[in-house]
C-alpha cells in the first residue's frame, strides 16, 4: 500500500464532472489497483475513488523533486481521477501482505458455544458433531445432524449479510463431495438477518435462524409482560 499525502486539486471526469478544490488530503493506493483520496474527517468514506482495475500514470512534469506534477488514474470504463499535485508532504509504501480475514468478535465466539450447548435452539432431535469442523477453505462454526440423522452445516454471524451466506455456500459445496456427510444442508444462524442475505439463503436452500443472544445466555427480558 502507497500513502501519500499531499496539497492537491482533484477533477473526476466520466459521466458526471466534479471538482476538489485545493486542500492537504491523504492519497491511498493499494495493491487491488484502486485510487482513493480521504479528508481528515468523514471517517473511512473517501472523498473520490477509483475502484479497480484502473491505470495509474504519474506525471511530475518539471520538478525533478517530485513537488508538484499530475496523477491520472484511468479505469477500464475510461473514466478519470486526476489530481494534480502541488506540494507532497509524505510519500510510503508498506508491503501489508495477504490479509487473514475478519476474526469473529467476542459475540460471535460466544453465540457459537452457546448454540452447541443449546443445538436444540436448531430444533428438536438435533446432535452436535461438532464445533469448528474443519474444511480445505477454514471452519465451520458448527457440524450436526437434525432429526432425521441428516448433516446440517451451521455458519454463525452477529449480523447475517450476504457476506456470510456466500461464505457458508462455500463449505456446504466442499462439505457435499464427502460421501460420509452428504448430503449437507446449511443454516445460517445470527442475531439480526438482512433481508437480501435472507433472499439469497432462501434462493440457495440454506435455511436461516435468528439467534436470541440473552435467551441463550439465561438473561431475563426486563420488559414488563402481561403473560
Amino acid at each position: 500500500m502507497r500513502l501519500v499525502i499531499a496539497r492537491c486539486s482533484v477533477d473526476y471526469v466520466g459521466r458526471l464532472t466534479a471538482h476538489l478544490p485545493s486542500a492537504p488530503r491523504l492519497i491511498l493506493v493499494k495493491a487491488d489497483g484502486s485510487v482513493s483520496i480521504h479528508a481528515d474527517d468523514r471517517a473511512y468514506k473517501p472523498l473520490n475513488w477509483m475502484s479497480p482495475p484502473c491505470t495509474l500514470k504519474e506525471d511530475t512534469g518539471e520538478n525533478a523533486e517530485g513537488t508538484g506534477g499530475v496523477w491520472t488514474v484511468t479505469n477500464k470504463g475510461g473514466e478519470k481521477l486526476i489530481i494534480t499535485m502541488e506540494e507532497i508532504l509524505h510519500d510510503s509504501s508498506h508491503e501489508l501482505g495477504v490479509d487473514p480475514g475478519l476474526i469473529k468478535d467476542g459475540v460471535e465466539a460466544h453465540l457459537q458455544e452457546l448454540l452447541a450447548d443449546r443445538i436444540d435452539t436448531l430444533g428438536e432431535g438435533y446432535t452436535l458433531i461438532r464445533r469448528e469442523y474443519m474444511t480445505a477453505i477454514g471452519p465451520v462454526d458448527i457440524l450436526c445432524r437434525d432429526a432425521e440423522g441428516r448433516t446440517v452445516a451451521v455458519e454463525i454471524k452477529r449480523r447475517g449479510e450476504i457476506d456470510g451466506v456466500e461464505q457458508l455456500t462455500r463449505y456446504l459445496e466442499l462439505l457435499n463431495r464427502d460421501p460420509h456427510l452428504a448430503p449437507v444442508r446449511g443454516v445460517f444462524a445470527a442475531q439480526e438477518i438482512k433481508p437480501q442475505a435472507r433472499v439469497l439463503a432462501t434462493d440457495r436452500g440454506i435455511g436461516c435462524q435468528v439467534l436470541d443472544y440473552d435467551a441463550m445466555r439465561g438473561v431475563e427480558d426486563d420488559k414488563l409482560r402481561l403473560f
